[in-house]
């Protein structure tokens, strides 16, 4: 390692299409970092979520707004309206060329993100960025009441709003997108849930749980933006002798951040999900144990 680089080394939990782009900026960063996705996703495919899909992609004109919870509710709703290319994201850039949006899409329909990651899919995926409402860039955090910051003070009486979102057994995953639905229920507007997606533990490869084991008390950073990651690394039955007392954490969100610390993480700190922001925490945790 090159003198004054960072020793320890960032493991990114997030699903592997995302785990990979973040690797990617931490090592252009200075930073040596690995993938391990803790959370795999996958296409609902029962047949009532692809009809409920292909319904809602025929009634767009009678929502107000259209809110999707993540880069990959984007991916799912609109591969419907794409060629089959292993890159959805990538597919629908190439499209853009050539169209500037769907057809489909009714200019009075506003596209809801919590947070950048999300608005810029949907930009890739043809939508206007005019019609997209997000938090500003410089929100405490990038979630749903960020999002309500942004769009609840818009009269919500009698309007249909639909919440695109992934399939998942855990609780506090959900939480925000239940809470903001009770939001605008609470305005007056009526919420219909489309599950396009499914978020599911891996099955892990015994080299992944080695390495598992080997950071929870080597001096990695375990960087976590989502419980549901947490939950499947801690149920996992080979790792039940583990003790993480010793083990490094950041986390993107105050929730997260304790539910790592009551799962026994040595030393947890908090983060905006930014990545200026995520790289001067993982500095001040690195000047902290140097």
């Amino acid at each position: 390692m090159a003198a004054g680089a960072p020793a320890s080394r960032v493991i990114v939990t997030r699903p592997v299409r995302d785990a990979q782009q973040w690797v990617q900026h931490l090592q252009q960063a200075g930073w040596s970092a690995e993938a391990l996705p803790l959370i795999e996703i996958a296409p609902a495919l029962a047949a009532p979520d692809v009809q409920a899909l292909q319904q809602a992609w025929q009634s767009l004109d009678r929502y107000a707004a259209c809110m999707f919870v993540s880069g990959n509710a984007v991916d799912y709703f609109f591969k419907q309206k794409m060629a089959a290319a292993p890159d959805i994201r990538a597919q629908a850039a190439i499209n853009n060329v050539a169209n500037s949006t769907y057809p489909e899409i009714p200019p009075g329909l506003r596209f809801l993100a919590p947070g950048p990651g999300t608005a810029a899919a949907l930009r890739l995926a043809g939508v206007p960025a005019g019609q997209i409402d997000e938090p500003p860039a410089d929100a405490p955090q990038f979630d749903s009441p960020a999002l309500w910051q942004t769009v609840g003070q818009r009269d919500w009486q009698g309007r249909r709003v639909l919440v695109v979102r992934g399939q998942s057994a855990d609780a506090l995953a959900s939480a925000g997108r239940d809470w903001l639905t009770r939001q605008w229920q609470d305005a007056g507007a009526s919420v219909d849930q489309l599950s396009v997606y499914e978020r599911r533990a891996p099955v892990f490869s015994a080299a992944q749980v080695q390495r598992m084991a080997q950071a929870s008390a080597d001096g990695s950073v375990w960087l976590f933006s989502s419980s549901e990651a947490l939950a499947h690394l801690l149920d996992l039955p080979a790792l039940a002798g583990i003790g993480w007392q010793q083990a490094r954490a950041l986390a993107t969100h105050p929730r997260i951040a304790a539910s790592v610390r009551s799962a026994g993480w040595g030393v947890v700190v908090e983060s905006r999900p930014a990545l200026k922001d995520i790289l001067n925490t993982l500095r001040s945790i690195e000047s902290k144990t140097s």
